[in-house]
């Protein structure tokens, strides 16, 4: 391997470790075939990281075990992996972030620090509702970064079902409206891959 090469790979790295993915994750490893609601040549396509150029929005939608955060860490290793600058966060520790930021007086210095990465991936939004101040502040972190960096984030509750999580409807269709806005939009499900897999195991067990 060539220094360059060396270097290059030790940047790609470095970039996926600031990240703060919980896990490794890659596209590789995605079951395609168990997830037939998924369509690969849609995701190969987002893996080009054409849609982070031009700073558009990714939402993934589905129920637990559908692939979704498989999908959001996948396609943030493959942005890191280009060059693009990533960060994860869970949508709740976000907020929570943005609250303690806001109590310190440090808001403006976090909402910048979120919206000078390329792209954000929030997972896990719409677990838990979200009171109006936190709505809000998260609001400010989509505003922010509103056709200048992209967002992609994975949820269990359809578009319909966010107004449990952002009770405020005027600040819930503003989001949406945010996260929809020119991006796409992957509907992964209702069938539990995980729950899929482990059934076919244990069936294997019993079987054999």
């Amino acid at each position: 391997m060539t220094e360059c090469d060396d270097r290059a790979r030790r940047r790609s790295e470095r970039r996926i470790k600031a990240a703060g993915f919980p896990r490794e994750k890659s596209l590789r490893a995605f079951d395609f075939d168990a997830n037939p609601n998924i369509d690969a040549a849609t995701v190969h396509t987002l893996a080009s990281c054409e849609w982070i150029k031009k700073s558009q929005p990714l939402c993934l939608i589905g129920d637990s075990g559908t692939g979704k955060s498989h999908m959001l860490i996948a396609l943030g290793t493959e942005a890191a992996m280009k060059g693009y600058r990533v960060r994860y966060t869970l949508a709740t520790k976000l907020v929570n972030e943005l609250v303690e930021a806001a109590d310190e007086k440090q808001l403006n210095k976090t909402i910048a620090r979120y919206g000078r990465v390329d792209l954000l991936c929030i997972d896990e939004l719409g677990y838990m509702e979200l009171d109006r101040h936190g709505a809000e502040l998260l609001f400010q972190v989509l505003t922010e970064r509103e056709e200048k960096n992209s967002v992609a984030i994975a949820s269990n509750e359809s578009f319909g079902g966010w107004t449990k999580t952002f009770t405020d409807p005027r600040l819930c269709a503003a989001i949406v409206d945010r996260l929809t806005f020119n991006g796409t939009i992957i509907e992964t499900g209702t069938d539990s891959y995980r729950l899929a897999s482990t059934r076919a195991q244990a069936e294997q067990t019993t079987a054999g």
